[in-house]
């Protein structure tokens, strides 16, 4: 079968019964009985019953079916017949069947620990769970493009080494550089901003690192990043465009990976739901939310793991907390002009105790209030000599947010923790493999 042309899994699927096919890949799943072998062939597209028969190939080949254990790669020839037993309703009679490697009894029974199968990564990602959620997780970063390319927005790309804090000095992970020392990036936000004044609109989607000593379900210390940053919006016409992209993801999600969310067991309807306007409350609103249903906060505390989850008891889609005080937000934030004590921020909370899934807001566009902040955060001025320049020369309103990939893949496949959102997590104890 060297040369032949080879179907994926899933046009095999949609082929006529008695069509021939050739096709190649790893047994997913594999049992004998008597002169009969039932495999279950994977290719990275779908998963197919072949029937191996004996006398319907040559016995030697017979034989290494009976032999191949799972994860062997093998290639395939016969026809496509009916059979609504079988995964997807086809199944193939193989009438040639080569094995390509036989694999070793494969370490991964269903009976592991979570750290085992992060310890086994590079072969737990072999399982249907973890490859439907990289499909979709692929197909969200693609609708990301699609949706903000459409919205006029142009992509661009920032450095992840920089000398100066975005959010904060406790979080910051420090490398060496040649003679001095640099940061990893929190995130790409001050230098989009530097972009609007020639292109209007820009987004970006790269890797951002958190030294946050967190061990929560949602915590990574390098995290997938996408950020978006526009002129002449405000922090109202931000929310609203954060509102249509989550729709048009789950929309999208819903029609293209029914399978993946039924492997993944996941209620689609959780995702048709996610529909505008989504609900918008105050922080202060916020704070009495959750000391009435049993929280101890009080006005400036700031909302993690534990209070987010109590928050989002009794939403069923999407909602903002907007105008959080200036003082637990960063310095880039802009005072509300109607109440300076607070600023023009959200963040958006996803439900089922997901939590924060963007920040964004309004930023300060203003030269002197800007310059006020830095004083006030103990910020250092000529730190951010650069970023305070844009405010020199044709300042405008602006805004924008960021949003954390993996915990949005988590929140829309209902994972249990976000390292399954992901290929491989980087968390507090985890850099292996």
């Amino acid at each position: 079968m060297d040369g032949a042309s080879y179907a994926s899994v899933e046009e095999a699927l949609k082929a006529a019964a008695g069509a021939p096919i050739r096709l190649r890949g790893w047994l997913h799943r594999t049992r004998s009985s008597g002169g009969i072998v039932f495999s279950v062939l994977r290719d990275g597209t779908a998963i197919i019953q072949v029937t191996v028969k004996k006398g319907a190939v040559p016995d030697a080949e017979f034989e290494s079916a009976q032999k191949a254990l799972i994860e062997s790669s093998v290639e395939v020839e016969g026809t496509v017949h009916n059979d609504a037993r079988a995964p997807g309703g086809k199944e193939v009679r193989a009438s040639a069947f080569r094995v390509v490697a036989f694999a070793e009894n494969f370490p991964i029974t269903g009976k592991e620990t979570d750290e085992t199968l992060l310890d086994i990564r590079h072969l737990w990602l072999r399982s249907r769970e973890m490859a439907s959620t990289m499909k979709v997780r692929a197909t969200i970063l693609d609708l990301l493009r699609e949706f903000y390319d459409g919205q006029g927005y142009t992509e661009v790309h920032c450095p992840t080494f920089v000398s100066g804090q975005t959010e904060g000095g406790s979080t910051l992970f420090r490398v060496p550089y040649f003679d001095d020392e640099v940061f990893l990036t929190q995130s790409s936000q001050l230098y989009l901003e530097t972009m609007i004044f020639s292109l209007g609109k820009v987004y970006t989607l790269q890797p951002s690192f958190r030294a946050e000593k967190s061990r929560t379900r949602r915590h990574l210390t390098e995290y997938w990043h996408f950020e978006v940053e526009a002129a002449w919006y405000s922090n109202d016409e931000m929310m609203a465009e954060e509102e249509k992209m989550l729709a048009f993801l789950a929309r999208q999600v819903v029609e293209k990976h029914p399978q993946e969310l039924a492997a993944l067991k996941r209620d689609p309807g959780k995702l048709k739901n996610i529909e505008p306007p989504f609900p918008r409350i105050r922080y202060e609103e916020a704070i009495e939310l959750a000391n009435k249903r049993g929280l101890h906060l009080k006005y400036g505390d700031d909302f993690g793991y534990e209070e987010e989850k109590v928050l989002t008891e009794g939403f069923e889609k999407p909602f903002f907390i907007t105008h959080f005080p200036k003082e637990v937000k960063a310095f880039y934030h802009r005072p509300d002009p109607a109440g300076p004590k607070t600023v023009l921020n959200h963040d958006l909370l996803a439900p089922e105790g997901y939590g924060e899934v963007i920040g964004g807001g309004e930023r300060i566009w203003e030269l002197q209030v800007l310059l006020d902040r830095i004083k006030e955060a103990n910020l250092e001025e000529e730190d951010y000599k650069w970023y305070v320049d844009l405010r020199r020369y044709g300042s405008v309103p602006h805004a924008g947010y960021g949003l954390g990939v993996d915990r949005l893949v988590m929140y829309f496949l209902g994972l249990e923790h976000i390292k399954w959102s992901l290929p491989y997590p980087r968390m507090m104890r985890r850099v292996y493999p």
